[in-house]
């Protein structure tokens, strides 16, 4: 769902208060060069996640879900020169856009892209002692957003923010839908979330050039 209104209005918002230099978008145009789904975030979320991260004063931040590394350059403009950003990324080809992307707009030496299925790559952070993260976000496949959820807990401290995209489906999310695995888990993650206590959360409807969507924000409280 989609209404020409609501991209009319993002269009306004991103030329005046999220406007988009060279390096962003370059990165839009390799991946779409390249073949990638055109489901990144919208520049006025992008500018979202950015100020989210300054507000949190995030120096370490985990991505789950790189696509071309749209997103990911957002977030890591908004580190301080010491800070550091690990995406992970499932599809190797996206990863290697996203490498790209990342050193074409001088951000290669603070943000990691690890490819794998998420899965896999988190336990493995846990090993390396890679956290506790200041700020996780997580936009990659919808039917682990559970499972992702529970890992960011596992790797965060209090005080963590997470926040986990596309949680609306275009409004189907109110509906329990067995042959739709998106929908079965975002709505194993709210019960996820509405019964964790060491989570307070929120989520929040949007609408714009990628739809009717939302996204849901929580904190690390203990």
């Amino acid at each position: 769902m989609t209404n020409p209104q609501w991209t009319a209005v993002d269009a306004y918002f991103a030329e005046t208060i999220a406007p988009a230099d060279e390096a962003l978008t370059a990165a839009l145009s390799a991946s779409t060069a390249t073949g990638l789904p055109e489901i990144a975030v919208a520049p006025n979320q992008g500018k979202l996640l950015h100020l989210l991260a300054q507000l949190q004063g995030a120096r370490n931040i985990l991505e789950i879900g790189t696509l071309g590394g749209y997103s990911t350059i957002w977030l890591a403009r908004a580190l301080p020169a010491d800070g550091r950003l690990i995406t992970l990324e499932y599809d190797p080809d996206h990863a290697d856009v996203a490498r790209a992307n990342l050193a074409h707009a001088g951000l290669d030496k603070i943000v990691e892209v690890r490819t794998g299925a998420a899965l896999d790559s988190l336990p493995r952070l846990e090993a390396e002692g890679a956290g506790p993260f200041d700020l996780v976000f997580i936009d990659a496949d919808k039917v682990n957003n559970p499972r992702y959820v529970e890992w960011a807990l596992k790797l965060s401290r209090p005080g963590t923010v997470i926040i986990v995209d596309n949680v609306v489906r275009g409004g189907r999310i109110t509906t329990p839908d067995p042959d739709d695995p998106a929908i079965t888990g975002t709505r194993e993650l709210f019960d996820l979330v509405a019964a964790e206590p060491r989570l307070d959360a929120t989520a929040i409807q949007t609408v714009g050039t990628k739809g009717y969507d939302g996204l849901l924000l929580a904190r690390v409280v203990g």
